[in-house]
């Protein structure tokens, strides 16, 4: 079994605030058992820092190209971090 943990910092751009975006993001990754946060920022991108399983990562990372119905992604950057303290949870950050 493979346990590698990964963390990654993603930005989200596109038609992504106003559509629920933070809300789905939070779901999909407490579904996948990663933790960390998720918010918006003042440009109109969503930024979200994941933590997990290597394999439970990527996933969440193309279901961020996807996003919720009514969102409209054009493009996810993504860097990678050492995983020092991660979270327990996943949060939305106001």
């Amino acid at each position: 079994m493979d346990d590698r943990q990964r963390a990654v910092q993603a930005r989200v751009h596109g038609k992504v605030q106003r559509v629920g975006y933070r809300l789905w993001a939070r779901r999909e990754a407490i579904g996948l058992g990663l933790v960390g946060w998720v918010r918006n920022e003042r440009d109109g991108t969503v930024t979200t820092s994941i933590a997990g399983a290597d394999a439970a990562v990527s996933t969440m990372i193309e279901r961020l190209r996807q996003g919720p119905t009514g969102s409209s992604v054009s493009n996810v950057e993504t860097e990678e971090f050492e995983v020092l303290d991660a979270p327990v949870d996943f949060r939305i950050i106001a």
